[in-house]
């Protein structure tokens, strides 16, 4: 299964579609406007929430939790890395690991690939590629993006306003 994210650029909440390798839309994500912390809730093409992810806040490194049809299924955690980013599945011992770009990330559980996500370069809005190797991990994959881009866009924000 290979899923394509696209980020709306003008839109005053953060809104992702994601369409599948047909071009067809799948899901599509929106974030809450006023909240403590992030949250989105990605809707399949019936307009039914089938992810839940809320970021916790006032945590040293940054932690969101996933729902998945309304049933908490863990939460993944930034680990404390120096040049490429690390982030874990808690519950599910997944790992992703990323490049020092953190423009590619392979997501694995002990040692065998479960997908890859690429992030587009120059695009107007965040662009991701996922390429998931079984299709019952789709839903779980979608919201590792969402919660890496979540904390890529954190990242872009603190160094935005530390060199104004």
């Amino acid at each position: 299964m290979k899923l394509h994210l696209k980020q709306k650029v003008f839109s005053f909440v953060g809104h992702f579609t994601i369409k599948d390798d047909q071009g067809q839309d799948r899901y599509s994500a929106q974030s809450e406007v006023f909240s403590w912390g992030k949250k989105y809730h990605v809707y399949n093409q019936y307009e039914e929430e089938v992810i839940f992810i809320q970021e916790k806040v006032f945590s040293f490194l940054p932690k969101f939790y996933i729902s998945i049809h309304g049933q908490e299924v863990g939460y993944i955690e930034k680990k404390f890395t120096f040049f490429r980013p690390k982030y874990e599945l808690v519950a599910h011992g997944w790992e992703i690991e990323g490049d020092w770009t953190s423009h590619h990330y392979d997501i694995s559980h002990l040692g065998k690939r479960i997908a890859t996500i690429r992030k587009e370069w120059f695009t107007w809005g965040d662009s991701y590629y996922v390429d998931i190797q079984d299709d019952q991990h789709e839903l779980m994959c979608l919201a590792i993006v969402i919660a890496i881009d979540c904390v890529l866009d954190s990242q872009q924000a603190a160094s935005n306003s530390a060199n104004n």
